[in-house]
């Protein structure tokens, strides 16, 4: 087999591997946050919402930059796997520490929570920090070497017992516990589990030369990231400090939803796209193929699922949520919307960082985050509506801004890239343009909601095939392939 074949191979295999994965952890992850969504209040996921920006943040700090290099260096050994290990895992523990001794600052600045409450969730959700740390390092061996199919072990593992310890103490009345103990043993459990399933171990050895290396690279990833997670956390660190709890609950619970699916799609493609490239980075042809054949396809999956789930937005809340969340619906809309442009985003900076360019990832973020806050700046005093439309802004500049790199270097720019998303997203509004109005027919939610997921799957499928789209051809190709096999 050539090497074309069998990266293709394993590029198609771990993707497969990769959406499995997230697909059946966020789906138990999904009927859990339901079943939690109908035992808590919106003020209970305000508390979480607001904590999850930092513990975040800090992840960012511990795992950014360093994974990344692991994966894109194509000869990196256990010394190299070994040196961030001990970098990153010290670095947690610092993060750690100055978050548990910060934690009553934080609440002093965020005055309208409870003090108390919220310091004690600060100081056991931060325990997170220090597991991620290390699952960084295991994750980045499995992308190195491209065995996917290991994460599904242990996802599904931290799901199911994460999920049994939530609910258990929701019903319990534990109130915001619950959810902090469902996030805490997701995690210690993912990690647990992938030191049996990862045949990777630390030697106890720290390379300060291959840190440099690993660190010249790394460095500005690193940096595109904090600055990527401080501008797209911004926005409910603002909501949290200038209005309620419950605001933020309705504006996170309402980006969960199309969150779940883009992570799906767009996450998939992501963790397995960085990889396939970094592989084939001495050939810019094939990197053109491989990128373009990856903005077509993502783009032809998610932009319908998010324009139909923004078409069943209030049926689907209501059913689901119950009608005390019904104030996240427009929130849930705007951000399906914002997230159609995501794959753009996310494909364009693979390839960038494939290639070596840390530089002009770095550069990138940089400007698009001073854009994005100018808008957020701009959309405060109007209201927590206006602060998510200067999101879907965002992301419109966002995509075209990460296009504009790649014109030069694999002659692939923003009308190129036009073109070739030009048919899913005509085909996606065409569908939603048939689905939406039938959210007001006179019937029970569920009975809405099946009306308009036929009405939306037939509308998609049967405009393409009647256009012939090229990428529904591809995907029905891979798919007959694969049963063949």
């Amino acid at each position: 087999m050539s090497d074309n074949q069998s990266l293709r191979k394993k590029t198609i295999s771990g993707a497969l591997w990769k959406f499995c994965e997230r697909t059946s952890t966020q789906l138990v992850n999904f009927i859990v946050s339901i079943i939690l969504a109908r035992l808590l209040l919106p003020e209970d996921y305000g508390i979480i919402a607001l904590v999850s920006v930092f513990i975040s943040i800090c992840d960012k700090l511990v795992v950014s930059g360093f994974s990344t290099s692991l994966v894109q260096k194509k000869d990196a050994d256990n010394l190299d796997f070994s040196t961030v290990f001990f970098f990153s895992l010290g670095m947690s523990l610092f993060l750690y520490a100055v978050l548990f001794f910060g934690a009553p600052l934080l609440a002093d600045f965020y005055s309208a929570y409870d003090r108390e409450l919220l310091i004690a969730v600060i100081r056991v959700m931060g325990i997170q920090i220090i597991a991620a740390a290390v699952v960084s390092v295991q994750q980045a061996y499995i992308s190195h070497t491209m065995q996917f199919k290991k994460t599904l072990y242990s996802s599904a593992c931290a799901t199911v017992l994460s999920a049994a310890v939530g609910i258990w103490m929701a019903c319990a009345g534990c109130g915001v516990w619950a959810l902090v103990a469902q996030y805490c043993v997701n995690i210690v459990t993912i990690m647990v589990v992938l030191v049996f399933v990862v045949p990777w171990r630390p030697d106890f050895a720290f390379s300060v030369e291959r840190f440099k290396s690993l660190f010249s690279y790394g460095w500005k990833i690193f940096a595109a990231s904090i600055i990527k997670v401080l501008y797209n956390d911004l926005r409910s660190l603002v909501i949290g400090k200038f209005y309620t709890s419950a605001d933020l609950a309705f504006y996170n619970k309402g980006q969960s939803f199309p969150q779940l699916v883009e992570s799906n799609v767009g996450g998939t493609i992501e963790s397995v796209l960085f990889p396939a490239l970094s592989k084939r980075q001495t050939s810019k042809e094939d990197m053109l193929v491989i990128l373009r054949r990856a903005i077509k396809t993502s783009t032809y999956i998610l932009m319908p699922l998010l324009a139909g789930l923004a078409a069943v937005a209030q049926p689907l809340i209501s059913l689901l949520l119950t009608d005390k969340w019904l104030e996240s619906v427009p929130y849930m809309q705007i951000i399906c919307f914002t997230f159609m442009f995501m794959p753009i985003e996310i494909d364009n900076l693979q390839a960038i960082k494939a290639m070596g360019r840390s530089d002009i990832a770095l550069k990138l973020e940089i400007v698009k985050k001073v854009i994005g806050v100018a808008l957020l700046i701009a959309s405060i005093p109007f209201g927590v509506m206006a602060i998510a439309l200067s999101m879907l802004a965002g992301a419109i500049i966002n995509a075209i801004i990460d296009a504009i790199p790649n014109k030069k270097l694999l002659g692939y720019g923003v009308g190129r890239q036009a073109l070739d998303i030009l048919p899913s997203f005509l085909l996606s509004a065409m569908m939603f343009v048939f689905v939406y109005p039938l959210a007001q027919l006179p019937l029970g939610n569920i009975a809405t909601l099946a009306i308009q997921v036929v009405v939306g799957v037939a509308v998609y499928v049967l405009l393409s095939a009647l256009t012939k789209n090229e990428s529904m051809r591809y995907i029905l190709t891979i798919l007959k392939k694969g049963k063949s096999k």
